[in-house]
């Protein structure tokens, strides 16, 4: 069962490009957000031979409006920025018709700070590899691998940055969405402040639907707006094997490999199948990584044909038997940070 779509010179922009009035608050989001992970030696191997430029260049054109990068990954910060700092690019799209989003608090794989001092001195570090005179977003970046309160200091100190005018709005991003709830609540009770957004990967996937489940919980919190990254699971969802470092589990890992068979018998590929159903069934924003030219074209596609309510009828029987195949593991997740030490309840 193929899925016939209309030829890449068809596309359309996935919202209004070059308009500075949607960039004036997070309501302005576009449904997709570039993520720049990608750019970093943990997913590519020579990150800097990746066509950032173009790629950058290609989502403006379609109306992907907003870059999701981090002081952790690598050089994706210096090659975002640089390739926003080309004239070709300065010249076409002015930096209010864009959303800048970082992270800080991550320094290493096993490194965290968020003492104020650190926080503060990553935003700068941030502003002059990315261009910038502000942010429109920094989030606290996986904020489950400190204590809980530990955070609270590093997110204080974003507080006092958006006021300054450097920092737009201030978010917190992890995995176990439980710990960001909690997190959420306890800035609100604590600093008196209410977090402006929240990016959790993982969470709503083909595989896990847990996010949207929660989202009542962050709203009652006061935070705006909730993004879902990762669609596809940190590249577990294909039908590749999964990058060594996933942390998924082998019952986990093994049950995918099946559903990447299955799909593949109908003609499928599991990834193609996994976004479309994340894109048609999140009613907000996306993080998706792409790494050159052909995924971001490949994902412009599959975010329309996800709102196409005749592939939608063809692929419901698909993620019906991937269900099945799944079993026990859907809706899986696996321990992150000091998840399993703390009690997350007020």
């Amino acid at each position: 069962m193929a899925l016939l779509t209309p030829p890449i010179e068809a596309l359309r922009p996935v919202g209004p490009v070059r308009s500075n009035m949607l960039t004036a608050s997070l309501d302005g989001l576009p449904p997709l957000v570039l993520g720049g992970a990608q750019f970093n030696h943990q997913y590519n191997a020579d990150p800097f031979s990746l066509p950032v430029k173009d790629i950058i260049k290609k989502c403006f054109q379609a109306g992907v409006c907003a870059i999701d990068t981090s002081a952790y990954y690598g050089p994706s910060e210096i090659l975002i920025g640089e390739a926003l700092a080309d004239p070709e690019i300065s010249s076409a799209y002015p930096r209010d018709t864009y959303f800048i989003i970082t992270k800080a608090g991550r320094i290493a794989e096993s490194h965290f700070d968020y003492s104020a001092s650190w926080m503060r001195q990553s935003v700068e570090r941030s502003l002059t590899r990315l261009h910038t005179s502000y942010l429109d977003v920094v989030y606290a970046h996986d904020v489950e691998f400190v204590p809980i309160e530990g955070t609270l200091e590093g997110i204080a100190e974003l507080f006092k940055m958006k006021e300054e005018g450097i920092i737009r709005n201030v978010g917190i991003s992890g995995y176990p969405v439980p710990v960001l709830v909690t997190l959420a609540k306890l800035v609100k009770q604590r600093l008196g402040k209410t977090i402006d957004i929240v990016l959790s990967y993982c969470n709503f996937t083909l595989q896990n639907r847990r996010l949207k489940s929660s989202l009542d919980d962050f709203y009652s919190a006061g935070v705006k707006k909730v993004l879902n990254g990762s669609p596809l699971s940190m590249a577990l969802l294909r039908s590749q094997p999964p990058h060594a470092f996933h942390p998924a589990g082998p019952e986990l890992k093994n049950r995918v490999a099946l559903a990447a068979k299955y799909t593949a018998s109908k003609n499928i590929e599991l990834a193609d199948l996994a976004l479309r159903y994340a894109l048609s069934h999140w009613n907000g924003t996306t993080v998706v990584g792409w790494s050159n030219l052909g995924e971001v074209e490949a994902g412009i596609q599959a975010y329309w044909d996800s709102q196409n309510l005749d592939v939608q009828k063809e692929d419901h029987d698909l993620v019906e038997e991937v269900n099945r195949i799944l079993g026990a593991s859907l809706d899986e997740v696996w321990l992150s940070g000091l998840q399993q030490n703390y009690d997350y309840v007020l």
